[in-house]
Parts: C-alpha cells; sequence; structure tokens
C-alpha cells in the first residue's frame, strides 16, 4: 500500500526502497558496526603466516641510490664546469671572429664605397669627354691637291675612320677574341672577372685576362695599363658609366681607332696598312679592306703585340690567329670552310705586305711648314706627332717634281765643265704668299748633303741681286731711273784709318755715263756703290728688312750693294714679291687650312699685307727690271732672264716665241761661288741659287749662266696655260725727257717729286 504526498508516491513506514541503502542512525551500533568494516583489520604481532614473504627491493638498493646520486651530482658539476669553459674558450672566441669578420666586411665596404667615389670623382671628366680625350691621330701634311706629303710617325701610326668604314671582318674578330657578350653586357663580364680573379690568386699578381672591350678601352685611354688590383677596380667602376653613355658602336669604334697593334700601328687603319700594305683611298679606308684572314690575323695580337707580331714571331702569331678562326667558327660569324679559307691564305707566301711610309715626296718644304706649324699653334715640333692635325698646304708637287727634274738636268750639265753640283728653288705667289714650290737640293735623299735645305737654311751671298733693295731706296727719295750716273773709277773713304774701299765692274772696266736704268741693268757695281753712300748703309739696309730679308750674316757696309752679305733665299724671293705685289708685304707661308680629326677648323690663314715701299716706288723697280732692251749690252736680247716660250736659238733667228712680261735680276758671288736669279711676273716670283754645297769655287759660272736657265725654264713651266699680263702702272709717276749735263734721257719719276741732286 502507499501512500501520496505532495510529490508524489511515498514508501509507507516500515517498507524499503530497493535502490538506496538503508541509513542508520550515526550513533547506532549498526553504524559503528559498518564503520570497522571499512577499515584494514589490525595484524596482531607476533603471529606467524605459514606463507612464503617477498622483500619489496633488493639488498643493498639504499647504497646504490647513494652511489648513483653521488656520481650524478659529480656529472652535473662535470657538465657545469665544462659548460661555463665552453663558454669562455669557445663561444667567445666564435663571437670575436665573427664580430673581426664583420669588421673586415664594413672596412671592405667603406673602402670599396671610397675607392667608387674617388674614382667617379676623379675620371668623371674623362668619361663625359672619352671621345676628345682618344690618343690623337699621327699629324699629317698634304699638299695643295690633297696628296699626302708627310706623316709623322715617331709616336707611332694612326689613323680614325669611322665606324662604316672599318671591316665587319675586324668586328666580329675582335668580339669573338676579346668580349664574346660585348653587345649585351653591361661593360663588365663577371664570368670573366671571376676566371681572371682566380688566375691571379693563383700566381699572386695580375696575369690579365677577363677584362671585356670596354674595359681596355678604360685602360687604354683613361686609368692607363698598370697591372694593380685597383686599376682593374677602377675599370670596373667606370665600365657602366661608359656604357651608359656611349653607344656599343661609339665604344667599339674608339677602341678599334686606337688599341695597339704593334709595328707602331694604333688602330685597324694603321694596322691595314702596317701588315698589309692597304691603302687609304677617297671614300675608302684600308681598315674597311680587310679579308677574315688579315682580320683574324690583326685580332689576335693586341693581347701580347710583340710576342703575337707576324714578323717578329711567324708560328706564335700564325697559332693565334686559328684561335680566333675557331672562335669566330664557334659563335657562328664565318662557316667551317670560310675557316679553312682563311687558314690557307693565311699559309700563302706574300701574306704579309709591309707597309711603308714614305715621307720623302717633300721633304726640305715638309720641314719647312712644321717648324711654321709649330709657330702658329705655339707648340714644339715634337709635340705635334700625335695631335691628330690634318694640314692642307700650300705646295704644288706635281709642279715642284717637274722644276726638280729640270734642275737636276740643268746640274748634270755643268758639273764637270763648271764644278756646279747643287741648286734650290722657291716659287711663291705673292698675292697670298703661298710657296708653291721649295726645292732645298736636286738631290734631297742624298746621305752626304741631301738633307740640307739651302732654299730656307742656307746663307749664300746674293751678290747684284741685293741692289734692287738700295735702289728702291734711292727711288723712295726721288731718284728716277733716267738720272745719269757716271761709271769712272770711284773711291770710298772709309773710318778709323782703313784704306779707301775703291769698287771696280765685272768685267773690270769702266763705261762712262749712263742712266740707272742701265747701270742696275747691266748690273755694274761703281754706279752702286755711288748710290749706296748717296742713300746710307743704314736706310738701304732697313728697306731690305722690312721687304723681307729677316735676317743675314756678315757686315753691313757699302760691300753690301754687291752682295757680300749673306741671306736665305725664301727671304730674297720673298722680298722681290714686294716689288710684283705694288709694294705690299705677304710673308711667305707653307699652310693653308689645319683641322682636326672631326673637321674641326683650327687655324685657316688669312693674308694681311703690309705697306712696306710705295706703289710708284714697286713700279719704278718693276719698269726696270722688266727692260730687256736695257740688258742686252750684258746678257744679250735672248738671255734666259727674258721670259720667251721658244728656244734661245729661235730667240736669236727672230722668232722668240710667246714673251711674257718679267722683271728679273741675276747676282754672281766671288769667286763664282754663288749663282742668282730671281724674278717675277704678274702671277709669281721666282727665286734660283747654284752652287756648291760646301761653298767652293764654281769655275766661269755666272747668274744668267747657272741659275737663269733653271729659272727661266721653271717659270715658263709654272705660267703654263695662264694667260699673259702685263704690269699696270698704278698712277703718281709721269714719263719725262730730261736733258742732263752730257746725256738726255726719258723715263719714268714720281710725280711731284724734284729732280733732285743725283748726279754722281
Amino acid at each position: 500500500m502507499k501512500i501520496e504526498n505532495k510529490q508524489g508516491m511515498v514508501p509507507a513506514p516500515g517498507s524499503f526502497d530497493a535502490g538506496k541503502p538503508a541509513k542508520l542512525p550515526a550513533h547506532s551500533r549498526a553504524a559503528a558496526a559498518q564503520r570497522l568494516n571499512d577499515e584494514p583489520q589490525q595484524i596482531k604481532r607476533g603471529a606467524y603466516y605459514p606463507v612464503p614473504h617477498k622483500q619489496y627491493k633488493p639488498t643493498g638498493w639504499r647504497t646504490k641510490r647513494y652511489i648513483k646520486r653521488k656520481n650524478l651530482r659529480r656529472s652535473n658539476q662535470q657538465y657545469a664546469i665544462t659548460d661555463r669553459i665552453g663558454t669562455r674558450g669557445t663561444m667567445l672566441p666564435m663571437a670575436l671572429g665573427a664580430l673581426a669578420i664583420m669588421i673586415v666586411l664594413a672596412g671592405v665596404l667603406v673602402t670599396l664605397t671610397a675607392v667608387v667615389e674617388a674614382t667617379q670623382l676623379r675620371y668623371q671628366q674623362n668619361v663625359t669627354t672619352l671621345a676628345d680625350i682618344l690618343p690623337g691621330d699621327s699629324l699629317k701634311i698634304y699638299d695643295m691637291y690633297g696628296t699626302l706629303l708627310y706623316q709623322m710617325v715617331d709616336q707611332g701610326m694612326q689613323t680614325t675612320v669611322p665606324f662604316s668604314q672599318i671591316s665587319p671582318n675586324l668586328v666580329h674578330a675582335q668580339i669573338a677574341t676579346e668580349d664574346q657578350y660585348f653587345w649585351s653586357n653591361p661593360g663588365y663580364d663577371i664570368t670573366g672577372i671571376v676566371r681572371a680573379a682566380i688566375a691571379d690568386l693563383t700566381s699572386g699578381r695580375i696575369v690579365g685576362g677577363g677584362s671585356t672591350i670596354t674595359q681596355q678601352l678604360i685602360k687604354n685611354t683613361i686609368v692607363g695599363n698598370q697591372n694593380t688590383i685597383l686599376r682593374k677596380l677602377q675599370e670596373i667602376i667606370l665600365a657602366p658609366q661608359i656604357t651608359r653613355r656611349y653607344s656599343k658602336q661609339q665604344i667599339l669604334s674608339m677602341y678599334l681607332n686606337t688599341t695597339y697593334y704593334g709595328e707602331q700601328a694604333y688602330g685597324a687603319d694603321a694596322a691595314a696598312f702596317a701588315y698589309f700594305n692597304l691603302q687609304d683611298t677617297p671614300g675608302r679606308s684600308a681598315a674597311s679592306q680587310l679579308d677574315i684572314a688579315q682580320a683574324a690575323t690583326l685580332a689576335g695580337i693586341p693581347r701580347s703585340p710583340v710576342a703575337l707580331d707576324p714578323y717578329l714571331q711567324p708560328v706564335a702569331a700564325y697559332a693565334r690567329m686559328r684561335d680566333v678562326l675557331r672562335l669566330m667558327r664557334s659563335q657562328g660569324y664565318i662557316t667551317l670552310e670560310q675557316q679553312n679559307q682563311a687558314l690557307y691564305e693565311a699559309a700563302q707566301p706574300g701574306f704579309l705586305r709591309r707597309g711603308i711610309v714614305n715621307n720623302n715626296l717633300a721633304p726640305h718644304f715638309v720641314n719647312y711648314a712644321l717648324k711654321e706649324l709649330a709657330t702658329r699653334l705655339q707648340v714644339k715640333v715634337r709635340d705635334l706627332a700625335r695631335s691628330g692635325l690634318l694640314v692642307q698646304t700650300t705646295l704644288d708637287l706635281p709642279l715642284q717634281n717637274k722644276v726638280l727634274k729640270i734642275a737636276q738636268q740643268r746640274v748634270s750639265t755643268m758639273a764637270k765643265a763648271h764644278n756646279m753640283s747643287n741648286a734650290a728653288e722657291v716659287l711663291i705667289d705673292f698675292r697670298n704668299g703661298a710657296i708653291r714650290v721649295l726645292l732645298g737640293s736636286v738631290n734631297p735623299n742624298n746621305a752626304q748633303f741631301g738633307a740640307f735645305d739651302v732654299a730656307s737654311q742656307g746663307y749664300r751671298q746674293p751678290g747684284s741681286s741685293f741692289k734692287p733693295f738700295i735702289y728702291a731706296t734711292a727711288f723712295a727719295k726721288g731718284l728716277s731711273p733716267g738720272t745719269p750716273v757716271l761709271d769712272a773709277p770711284y773711291s770710298v773713304q772709309l773710318c778709323c784709318g782703313l784704306a779707301p774701299y775703291s769698287p771696280s765692274n765685272y768685267d773690270l772696266k769702266f763705261h762712262g755715263l749712263m742712266p740707272y736704268r742701265y747701270a742696275l741693268q747691266n748690273s755694274f757695281n761703281v754706279p752702286a756703290v755711288k748710290l749706296l753712300t748717296k742713300v746710307g748703309v743704314q736706310p738701304a739696309l732697313q728697306t731690305a728688312q722690312v721687304m723681307g730679308i729677316t735676317s743675314y750674316e756678315g757686315t753691313p757696309n757699302y760691300t753690301m750693294v754687291l752682295g757680300t752679305l749673306s741671306v736665305r733665299l725664301l727671304d730674297e724671293v720673298s722680298a722681290y714679291g714686294v716689288f710684283a705685289n705694288g709694294g705690299v708685304r705677304i710673308p711667305p707661308r707653307a699652310i693653308d687650312t689645319v683641322v682636326d680629326t672631326n673637321g674641326r677648323l683650327i687655324y685657316r690663314f688669312a693674308p694681311v699685307g703690309t705697306r712696306v715701299i710705295s706703289k710708284q716706288v714697286a713700279f719704278l723697280m718693276t719698269s726696270v727690271l722688266s727692260d730687256n732692251t736695257s740688258r742686252t749690252f750684258e746678257f744679250g736680247k735672248c738671255s734666259a732672264l727674258y721670259l720667251y716660250s721658244n728656244t734661245q736659238a729661235q730667240c736669236y733667228q727672230g722668232n722668240p716665241g710667246s714673251i711674257r712680261p718679267v722683271a728679273t735680276k741675276t747676282g754672281t758671288s766671288q769667286d763664282f761661288r754663288d749663282n742668282w736669279t730671281v724674278g717675277y711676273t704678274t702671277d709669281y716670283v721666282m727665286g734660283v741659287w747654284a752652287g756648291n754645297n760646301d761653298n767652293s769655287p764654281m769655275i766661269n759660272v755666272t747668274g744668267v749662266d747657272g741659275a737663269g736657265p733653271i729659272w727661266h725654264d721653271s717659270l715658263l713651266l709654272a705660267e703654263r696655260g695662264r694667260p699673259i699680263t702685263d704690269f699696270t702702272n698704278p698712277g703718281g709717276v709721269v714719263k719725262r725727257t730730261v736733258r742732263y749735263p752730257g746725256i738726255t734721257t726719258t723715263d719714268w719719276y714720281l710725280a711731284g717729286a724734284p729732280l733732285g741732286n743725283w748726279y754722281i
């Protein structure tokens, strides 16, 4: 029976719930007994149980545990000691080593940064102006028509040509040999640098290699070629800057035009000439003509120009060329067939043909031009060698060669019978001072005397050819060519107890009363000395000097009118040009223009004349010196001083041919040591000296016989094809007929000038 409460069914008193244990009162006997059952039974001491008892731990385990713990403490102490020792003895050195490495790396970095900055600071300007600081070409001198006369090779031979004028064969060979990745690298090649560094470290010194074409250009032009690590580092630093500033073609062009190929040849063009005698022609350079075999030969030389010189080391050079061809083929520049053909060509006799620089076309003129150029540019001649200048001169080389033959033939004719062995000639365009011919010797290549230039260096006595300077001084003072003079015995009183000076004529005769025109044209000495005493030594000398006698040897005195002062042929010819040019002096010159290899004008001659005598005085002198009739007494009507076109025999027969007006004067020094003939037309002034280099006397040779024929034929040759024109009257002069005591003359006088007292 169940009883329900609020919470549901509840067991009735006295019943039990099978799901829960019965709860006993805490102090009941039953509860106490239950608690006793929960505790273990107490074992009574001394009780014996008849079963085996197993020990809980083996015997001596405490001793073992003690020993083990003691050993553990000892091990821990040793580990602690080892740890302390390791920290101080191993980790610390490692830390110090790491620190040292970091310091070294930092130092290297700082040093490298400093080197980079210093290199850029030092060479930045050179990088910017690289094209301007390249080694200059050899100085080259040309005649007026562009013919190469001279190339100054004292410091090597170089000719810069455009990249388009360099053979592609050489471009390919050089790249294949020196810098395979030239077109793509930044100016340096890391692989090559590492390879070279290993080789350098192995050998303990710089052994080369690893340099790109850009680096080699930098070495040759900017940093120098010292074998140092610093130099290599500078190359690497500057190479990217060069690559950024210049195109690859520009870099390659600069390299190929300046690199050294041995045999004093710098650049491809010079090398093509030096090894294969290839010549520059208009529009085509020697470098553009190189074939594969020639290009491969040249490309192998720059590594060691002496050891791989094909002339000095043909076997080594051929082996090197073979390597170059192999590289060209492996890189696709040539085929196997082309490689074999090149090897065959290089093995043939005559493959090498040495180019010879001919500097003997006009040696005396060239030497004069070099001195003039050095003076114009205010440098020394030796400094011009690699100046890169192209000099256009005034020389007419074809004309000079023809004139040289004329002189050689005449000297040969006169050699045995008259002991005449040499001659010199100068031809000048007096309107601008241009020297068209300058021959210092008939045999410039003669080992004994050919090198001496009589025309511009030799001081020789001009004889009577000096008289016009004294006469011009008198003309300026009012003397007329028609004024009479007495050719009779005459003495000049000298100072200081010296004996009187008594001149004599060439023929040892006196010719009485005559006009000064006649006296000058027949080269009488006594009238000339009389005239010099009238005008004075110093005024006459000053006239000669302002007209062009820039230097002389000897003592000026009354004998100088007879040509006792030694002067240079070039000076006297130039001075006569003043008469031809109406009294205006334009100094002689050999140079027209000077440009550099880029065509920039360095110098151009601009004729600036200086009036040194009046037009009227120049005209009076021209009138006298061109009067062939007045000199007939001494020279004959068909002498060499008369510029007729036919032969002398035809002239005397009355058929002189065309006659060109010319004003001329001869001179013969004492003992026939020097012959002179100097004269001018309306186009040129020309002078000829004949004699012997050792100044020994000739045998009975006067100016009209020795120098005269050379002068006549040479001037006719120079005038060939030019119109014949006569000298013009500038005005300011009048022709008068004047009756003097014992003589009446008709001649030119300065307008308004008094007759004066010139009668002596």
